[in-house]
């Protein structure tokens, strides 16, 4: 059949139809980071008045059904009758693209949603959308269907209060999930309130029967925010080193300090936007931090102990930084804003930060020689790290013999089919290379502890003879090194006894994944596969039961005197045979894997700090607040 291409080929787009038809443009996507992105949306108007300087209160509120809520003290969305559109400036807000105060110089100096987008995508991606604003001693309202409005706007109340109320249901035809992650929005809100001092933001989950409820409030700005990632570690000069600056329009302001640890901890922001991949400002920063840094080297009592340079790598070891930048025309890589473009911020950033740390440091030598001394030992361990490195460097897939001797390679060579199971003993192992299907499953046996990554340098990471096979088998590499598309296996299943060994085990790897290839958690590549603990055998029937409620269930439906059933308690996977481990831990068909998330890196910073740390105390506190909730405790 042959269709004519003519005129009426031609769609027009009207509205938010644009939005509706192609979401991902304007959102991101259609998943979690998609539905997320409808909040951000909506706070940022309410933090856009906050830096216009007329909010003080933003409160977010998760409900039942999944309903979000965002409530502000604002001066409130104007509502008059617009002079071109001839309806009220509130329904152009909420129904038209590219309309709104933020290409007024006079209304938003600054401003993070500068795409003009925001809050109309937020209603045009909704199943209902309504708006309350509190203005001028009323309560102006108006209720909208996947952005189509109900009525026009009316006055339903009188008010004293001032501000504006935006209440949606994300719209199941257009994303995969509306289910909202209460850590995920939490983690936005927190560096919000951390980037903009003083203002108060609350989030509550009404979802649960015990409400969950985070207050956030931070009057030090971001230089408290570096001594909240810094709270669990020993620190190694006394407090942030802090500085703000405007220059050419462009302020700026960091906070940073070192701690005794071996990773990096820096965040960039422009406008409040969190900018994951970094841009120009970051480049600034971290050219001028390495080119100072080498400056007072060259006059400092460990010159002659360095034949080289410090590197930027050497630098950044055990800094925790927080880097905000306000501009007025910001050219973000995308409405996701990831990454800044601005090629004359690159210069500004690196010219104020040279000044400023030269300053600090002439005035403060006991603290930069601290900082040179740490600097001093990572570079050290960096030439180590080189010949480690050349060992574990992954060859070409023709060089198979490369790769570790206990590796039982799959057959498949496209990675996005294959998956490697990390499995903790050489029996578990040796059941687990019988058992799996060849074609797209490689093994790799693990014995006995390896080493907390927590509290080591990476020279002895790449030395150890625990991580060596992970790191060969995966090829990405690690650190700085780190390269995604190397990775041969898009499934990493650490497979473990349920156990307190099994537990420890998952943790030793957990932590070194996130420490040393964050990325590969980040884009969920990592699982944990979760074997049964209970074989329960009735006649010919055999059931598996994962957890004691499973069990229990299983029991009630054979419904069967206790001499007619036998139950056993699996003590580790080293117990099951082949057909076992495939049936009930490896079949994609059958097995339960759960995956792991990375949904608030610095919650995630946080527990690992706390629980794999040098500092004893912080773990104590832990345990004694947490022991009455474990459940499931082997002694």
């Amino acid at each position: 059949m042959q269709h004519t291409y003519s005129a009426q080929s031609i769609q027009v787009l009207k509205g938010l139809d644009a939005v509706r038809k192609r979401p991902g443009m304007y959102v991101g996507s259609t998943g979690q980071e998609g539905l997320h992105h409808l909040v951000y949306e909506v706070v940022d108007n309410s933090i856009d008045e906050a830096l216009a300087g007329f909010c003080t209160n933003i409160d977010v509120k998760i409900e039942k059904g999944n309903i979000v809520s965002v409530l502000d003290n604002g001066r409130g969305i104007p509502t008059e009758i617009h002079p071109t559109e001839k309806v009220s400036a509130l329904e152009v807000v909420m129904t038209r693209l590219h309309a709104g105060g933020k290409f007024d110089k006079d209304s938003y100096k600054i401003s993070g949603g500068l795409h003009g987008v925001g809050v109309s995508v937020v209603n045009a991606l909704s199943l209902w959308l309504e708006v309350k604003v509190f203005r001028d001693g009323n309560i102006y309202y108006q209720k909208y269907h996947r952005g189509i409005p109900e009525k026009p706007v009316e006055v339903i109340g009188s008010t004293e209060y001032r501000g504006t109320l935006v209440r949606f249901a994300p719209d199941p035809e257009i994303f995969e999930t509306t289910t909202f992650s209460f850590d995920v929005l939490s983690t936005r809100l927190r560096e919000l309130a951390f980037l903009n001092k003083g203002i108060r933001i609350t989030i509550i989950d009404e979802r649960i029967p015990n409400p969950k409820l985070h207050e956030f409030k931070f009057d030090g700005g971001v230089k408290e925010f570096v001594e909240y990632l810094n709270k669990k570690k020993t620190t190694i000069h006394g407090g942030p080193i802090y500085f703000q600056k405007t220059k050419d329009d462009v302020i700026l302001e960091i906070a940073l300090e070192y701690n005794d640890g071996f990773t990096e901890t820096v965040f960039s922001f422009v406008n409040n936007i969190n900018t994951r991949e970094g841009g120009t400002h970051l480049v600034g920063f971290k050219s001028a931090l390495t080119r100072t840094l080498n400056e007072f080297l060259k006059k400092s009592k460990f010159a002659k102990k360095l034949e080289d340079t410090l590197t930027g790598e050497d630098v950044r070891e055990g800094l925790t930084a927080v880097i905000s930048l306000k501009i007025p025309n910001p050219q973000f890589e995308g409405q996701t804003k990831a990454k800044l473009g601005n090629s004359e911020v690159k210069g500004i950033v690196e010219s104020i930060v040279n000044e400023q740390l030269t300053n600090y440091f002439e005035e403060n030598p006991e603290v930069v020689e601290k900082i040179l001394e740490k600097c001093v030992l990572a570079a050290r361990a960096r030439n180590a790290a080189r010949q480690a490195r050349e060992l574990t460097r992954r060859k070409s897939l023709l060089e198979n013999s490369s790769l570790p001797g206990k590796l039982a390679d799959c057959s498949e060579k496209d990675p996005a089919k294959c998956e490697i199971y990390i499995v903790e003993g050489d029996s578990a192992g040796g059941s687990a290379k019988q058992g799996r299907d060849r074609r797209f499953q490689a093994i790799l046996p693990l014995w006995g502890k390896m080493l907390n990554v927590e509290k080591t340098r990476i020279d002895k990471v790449l030395s150890n003879d625990k991580l060596q096979p992970i790191i060969t088998a995966l090829g990405t590499g690690v650190g700085s090194n780190f390269d995604i598309k190397k990775l041969r296996y898009h499934k990493v299943i650490i497979m473990a006894d349920a156990d307190v060994d099994g537990s420890h085990i998952r943790t030793l790897l957990l932590t070194f994944f996130f420490r040393y290839m964050t990325e590969l958690v980040e884009r969920g590549h990592v699982y944990i596969a979760m074997p049964p603990l209970y074989k329960i055998a009735a006649g010919k029937q055999v059931f598996y039961a994962y957890d004691d409620e499973e069990r229990d269930r299983i029991l009630k439906e054979l419904n069967l005197p206790s001499d007619k059933v036998n139950i056993q308690r699996y003590k580790g996977l080293g117990e099951m045979n082949p057909e076992q481990l495939w049936e009930t831990t490896m079949n994609p068909e059958t097995r339960k894997i759960m995956q792991v998330k990375l949904e608030d890196f610095v919650e995630a910073e946080d527990i690992f700090t706390t629980l794999m740390g040098e500092n004893v105390g912080p773990r104590r506190e832990f345990i004694e607040e947490n022991a009455l909730f474990v459940s499931n405790l082997d002694v």
